[in-house]
């Protein structure tokens, strides 16, 4: 249950000031998406005063500032789409007697500067992925990141879930394409890092630190990444069978000089859901010139054969393929369970079969580890056991999205090694009053 503040009227009045009544929506008036988002990222039984839209960082900065002095608790989070991941923003009432002011960088969402010659782009937070790529998309450009929910996504939410996707196998992650960050500390300062060129070493690394923090360091407000020329063609090829042949076509792969821009292993079941046959999958795509495309797929149509896969190749210019897999993982109901993992590459095919438990399937990206899981329904006990054996090989288990109830029966994160102290302390200097996403990250952080 959210509750309303009973002492909207001074906090309203107070940030009137400074955005102004159309930038403020009360809880009561916020539309039941928003609502349901919101509801799913905080603790039961927490006070929600309202929603804050600053249209400048300066106005940003100012309302940061008003928390600070008040010691109101802040949510921070852009459109909405991952607010809901992680662990329960918590706050105690006796502290942050106004509740929690959750603002948005939704109308942060400006173009700065795009460097066509440089391949670099500087925009505001909260401009949406989708929009800045159909800008990047006239100049025969493209931000090398793919990541869930892109039609909603924006590029500060992005960042601060460090959630980069398939093209990780080509492109590296998410702080990889960071070259510089503006954000707004806990006090209200406002703070820079790198620069807008490549080459660049001004100030500390904090685009790393910054990159999966869940905005309980401080608030994103500009970002400039590095981008890519698009390439000239697109093909994917699909190989479908038994386990154990198909961790041999992945491992013939990665060990060639073939040059995959993704390389997704998919589970039984989801091979199934996409309708690509009866077994393991492994799903591979190219994107260079069309002589290389073609040259690369058949090279892989190959593997396949030789190892008696199922084998499809797909001209992917529309990538509708791509598409159908993560809507597959990403469009999710209310009571769904949706899981970020890793574990050693070479136990990825293994790690897909174990979690087929409980109506269980999922993706592993097969260069890094990493991928996601999602379950119908799934018991806190099958996921710490699940837990156990990614750990075993290396690797950890994070619950994304889950409906209140599991999220307050077990640890979201399940890290209890020796970086908590360090990231604890990392806390304390970049927010000591605790103001921002507060208890919601890993260790209680």
């Amino acid at each position: 249950m959210i509750v309303i503040s009973q002492e909207n009227t001074f906090n309203i009045q107070e940030l009137e000031t400074i955005v102004g009544k159309d930038n403020i929506s009360l809880w009561q008036d916020i539309d039941q998406t928003k609502k349901q988002q919101i509801s799913q990222a905080i603790a039961p039984d927490t006070t929600i005063n309202c929603i804050v839209y600053p249209e400048t960082q300066a106005q940003l900065s100012t309302i940061v500032t008003c928390c600070a002095q008040n010691n109101w608790a802040i949510l921070p989070c852009g459109n909405g789409s991952k607010v809901h991941w992680g662990g329960l923003m918590k706050v105690d009432p006796t502290n942050h007697k106004q509740g929690i002011i959750v603002i948005t960088s939704d109308r942060l969402n400006r173009l700065i500067e795009h460097a066509v010659g440089d391949l670099t782009v500087t925009v505001e937070a909260g401009m949406k992925y989708a929009e800045l790529q159909e800008t990047l998309a006239k100049t025969g450009q493209f931000l090398a990141i793919d990541p869930a929910y892109p039609e909603t996504a924006t590029i500060g939410g992005i960042i601060a879930t460090a959630d980069t996707g398939s093209l990780r196998q080509r492109y590296r992650g998410v702080r990889d394409m960071l070259l510089g960050i503006s954000f707004v500390r806990s006090d209200g300062k406002v703070a820079k890092a790198g620069g807008r060129v490549v080459k660049n070493v001004a100030g500390y690394d904090l685009m790393k630190l910054f990159t999966g923090s869940y905005g309980t360091l401080g608030i994103i407000s500009q970002v400039t990444l590095r981008v890519y020329p698009q390439q000239q063609a697109s093909g994917t090829v699909v190989l479908v069978g038994a386990k154990n042949n198909i961790a041999k076509a992945t491992q013939t792969l990665l060990s060639s000089a073939l040059t995959p821009v993704a390389i997704d292993l998919l589970s039984t079941k989801l091979v199934e859901q996409l309708d690509l046959g009866k077994g393991v999958g492994l799903m591979v795509r190219f994107q260079s010139i069309i002589e290389s495309v073609e040259e690369q797929s058949n090279q892989l149509l190959k593997v396949g054969d030789s190892l008696g896969l199922h084998s499809t190749r797909y001209h992917d210019d529309k990538a509708e393929l791509w598409q159908k897999l993560k809507q597959q993982i990403w469009h999710s109901q209310q009571n769904e369970i949706i899981c970020k993992i890793g574990v050693i590459p070479t136990e990825a095919v293994e790690t897909l079969e174990r979690s087929a438990v409980e109506t269980g399937f999922g993706l592993i990206h097969a260069g890094s580890g990493l991928g996601e899981l999602k379950f119908n329904s799934v018991t806190p006990e099958t996921l710490l056991e699940l837990r156990r054996w990614c750990e075993s090989k290396g690797g950890f288990l994070t619950v994304l999205a889950a409906p209140l109830d599991i999220k307050e029966k077990l640890d979201v994160w399940g890290y209890n090694q020796n970086g908590v102290e360090i990231m604890r302390r990392i806390k304390q200097q970049f927010d000591p009053q605790n103001i921002l996403n507060s208890h919601s990250f890993v260790g209680g952080i």
